[in-house]
């Protein structure tokens, strides 16, 4: 059955911006909290964000980076550090530039 989020991701008011993804238990370095955006030309930048892509904040100190899984073009989120329970998911913002 698809699930928009993992167990451990919730949405909730951000002290940076609007809405934003928290963590709901302790996520460790490398975990991949899943495609954040899927490759589709009709959409701008030619992309369709999931609700991971739609509701992630900027952080000049982010705690996961977007990374394309070599050869379907899909963009994951992985977690860069240990992310404590309660603490908002954060990523550079780089206009679909990503790590790779």
């Amino acid at each position: 059955m698809y699930k928009p989020l993992p167990n451990y991701l919730t949405i909730r008011v951000s002290g940076i911006e609007g809405l934003g993804l928290f963590a709901t238990a302790k996520i460790e370095q490398g975990t991949n909290l899943g495609v954040c955006h899927i490759p589709n030309e009709d959409y701008e930048n030619g992309y369709i964000r999931t609700p991971l892509g739609g509701f992630i904040n900027h952080s000049d100190n982010p705690n996961v980076v977007k990374m394309e899984k070599i050869g379907d073009r899909r963009y994951h989120l992985i977690a860069t550090r240990d992310i404590d329970e309660g603490e908002e998911i954060t990523v550079e913002y780089t206009l679909y530039n990503v790590g790779s």
